[in-house]
């Protein structure tokens, strides 16, 4: 009985962690008027400029092609924004603040943004 209780707070507390890593991350991803947007308000087939933290990058090929792929999360969704024709861009890690300006579309319920514009922040 112990365990199980053992087992429901380390849950708990992972939980309000992750909720509180989504906050901090909203908060550290201020979207300023005019600027940014959050990923979450972005309209589609609009050029958007969004920006966040880099989750995962992955090399997976679309079509024989080589292409770069990474999750994007600004605290408020996320998306996955894809390089075509590339294998790796320096600086381009997960972890790294990055901005972002395309359009957004979607394959099934994924947002995708390809080839945008980017700018790596500090």
């Amino acid at each position: 009985m112990a365990e199980k209780s053992r087992l429901r707070q380390a849950l708990s507390k992972w939980a309000d962690s992750s909720d509180q890593n989504q906050r901090d991350l909203r908060e550290s991803h201020r979207f300023i008027e005019g600027e940014t947007l959050a990923i979450a308000d972005a309209p589609e087939r609009e050029l958007v400029t969004v920006s966040g933290v880099l989750r995962t990058v992955t090399l997976r090929p679309r079509g024989g092609v080589p292409a770069l792929e990474a999750e994007l999360d600004d605290g408020s969704g996320k998306i996955t924004v894809v390089w075509l024709g590339r294998r790796r861009i320096t600086g381009v890690d997960p972890g790294r603040n990055v901005t972002v300006t395309g359009c957004i579309g979607r394959q099934g319920d994924v947002p995708l943004m390809f080839n945008p514009r980017y700018e790596l922040r500090p």
